[in-house]
């Protein structure tokens, strides 16, 4: 990892060892995909699956950290990050699963937002198809996206007070 030594982030060691593997095999593929790839597809939203799925896993862990959910949410199946930090979720759906409000009783007020932000353009708008959208991502696109989960990761950790 030449660029961008994730080991030596302050909050690395937070991450579970599945989230740490992820975010270095995101990586790890951008690099590669920068030296010998550049410009080869249409599409790295490959190289950056991994890093959203270890953001995934890392709000899990943060909304439990902070005591917005309980264990039983965390681990799972049903339990959906989008759903829980969706601002825009009609409010007949907002149930004990909803977290977004919750968010700035530890955090500061920007952070669900941002951390939604992130979510919406990082994870949501790369892992689905609409026929009226084509969302390519590319190879500086796919940096970006990468850097924007690295920073909110980051920032949430130092602004958000844990129990």
């Amino acid at each position: 990892m030449a660029g961008n030594n994730l080991t030596n982030k302050v909050w690395w060691n937070y991450l579970t060892e599945n989230q740490r593997d992820l975010l270095s095999q995101s990586q790890i593929l951008l690099e590669r995909e920068e030296k010998y790839g550049r410009d080869h597809f249409h599409d790295y939203a490959f190289a950056l699956f991994p890093a959203a799925k270890a953001y995934e896993g890392f709000l899990k862990k943060l909304f439990y950290d902070l005591g917005i959910i309980t264990r039983e949410q965390y681990n799972s199946n049903h339990f959906r990050v989008g759903r829980a930090l969706n601002p825009d979720l009609p409010i007949k759906f907002r149930g004990h699963d909803w977290v977004y409000d919750r968010l700035s009783t530890y955090c500061n007020r920007e952070t669900p937002n941002m951390l939604w932000d992130t979510w919406r353009r990082s994870r949501n708008l790369v892992f689905h198809w609409f026929p009226r959208h084509k969302n390519f991502v590319t190879l500086v696109e796919a940096k970006k996206r990468q850097q924007m989960i690295l920073e909110a990761i980051e920032k949430s950790l130092l602004e958000c007070k844990m129990q």
